[in-house]
């Protein structure tokens, strides 16, 4: 039996996401693959348990976005948030635009003033509900000054539109500029064993600037968009069509073979301590928590209830100093770009 597997049924710690932040659950839920990018979408029914099985779960912030299905997965979750209004706090972002017949292809940016009106407008509308508790910028577009975007997000915080604002993919200097100009409570950027981008760069790294500011770090894929799990090795081959891991790099051709032999480590102590690959690498991030201390929440994805009980297991495993030292060299040794096209993310801009 595993070392977790009586405490199932327990409910998740608690943190304030960023100064001056809402409290939730150390571990929330990204909801996108309930209605795209991760192949057939099609069991709702089990996506909507699993939703209700996170919140008994203490799992409390939710987190999807407009472009997720183009607005599908807003209405999904529309139902559970309007059931759960008070015990729920939702997170939808806005500014990437793509094309129905093209869902996975060339996207554009909008940061600009009129388009963010727009943007929550249609969100609430889908969403159902008259307020998001946090809205984040999906993507920077550096054209538009961030003072203008951040500028047009406070004014829907003075109409209480929004609670709470937050970035995705920014650097540690324009999260610095950005909380100039209106208290920003979450960053959104990749996190996880393969993924240690927000630690480094210019002006500290995104990590250390969101320590200075009382910012929480809120860490999307940290499985690793599934690689992570074992789950699958060669995108192309494994993975359905309308699945967009088959475009990313690090899943595909040699790359993927190079990056399954580094999970050999989490292989070894999910082994040992008779968990799973997800849970090892799941607490590696919540420890970061300890290791860089600021607060953080990661949104891993899932459809099924199962899987739910055991991501949000893992926030009771604390890994030792020599478990910690053994999955240190993973991201430093891992084969190609987290996108195909890095333009829009912070290590592009670094």
């Amino acid at each position: 039996m595993s070392e977790i597997d009586d405490q199932k049924n327990e409910k998740t710690a608690t943190v304030a996401l960023g100064t001056g932040g809402p409290e939730v659950g150390v571990q929330g839920l990204g909801c996108m693959g309930m209605s795209w990018a991760y192949g057939p979408t099609a069991d709702e029914a089990e996506a909507r348990a699993t939703l209700e099985r996170a919140l008994e779960l203490g799992v409390t912030l939710f987190d999807t976005a407009d472009v997720y299905g183009f607005g599908k997965n807003e209405e999904l979750l529309s139902p559970f948030v309007r059931a759960h209004r008070d015990q729920v706090v939702l997170a939808t972002k806005f500014s990437i635009q793509r094309e129905p017949d093209d869902p996975f292809g060339g996207q554009r940016i909008r940061n600009d003033r009129p388009y963010i009106r727009q943007a929550i407008e249609n969100s609430l509308r889908r969403l159902g509900v008259d307020h998001v508790d946090l809205y984040y910028m999906h993507r920077r577009n550096p054209e538009v000054p961030l003072e203008e975007s951040v500028g047009a997000m406070a004014e829907l915080v003075a109409e209480g539109k929004v609670k709470h604002l937050g970035l995705s993919e920014v650097t540690a200097n324009e999260l610095r500029a950005a909380h100039a100009v209106h208290p920003i409570a979450a960053v959104q950027s990749e996190w996880s064993l393969f993924s240690r981008d927000v630690e480094e760069g210019a002006g500290g790294g995104v990590v250390a600037a969101a320590r200075e500011l009382g910012v929480a770090l809120v860490p999307y894929s940290p499985l690793g968009r599934g690689f992570l799990t074992g789950s699958f090795v060669h995108a192309d081959q494994e993975l359905t069509d309308d699945d967009f891991r088959r475009q990313q790099p690090r899943f595909t051709g040699d790359n993927a073979a190079a990056n399954a032999a580094l999970l050999e480590p989490v292989r070894k102590i999910a082994e040992t301590r008779g968990v799973t690959l997800a849970q090892i690498a799941l607490a590696w991030v919540q420890q970061r928590a300890q290791v860089h201390g600021l607060a953080v929440v990661p949104i891993p994805g899932t459809r099924s209830r199962v899987r739910i009980e055991q991501n949000t297991a893992a926030t009771r495993i604390e890994l030792s100093a020599d478990e910690l030292a053994a999955l240190e060299p993973i991201a430093g040794q891992v084969a190609g770009a987290r996108y195909a096209d890095m333009t829009h993310t912070s290590a592009g801009r670094a």
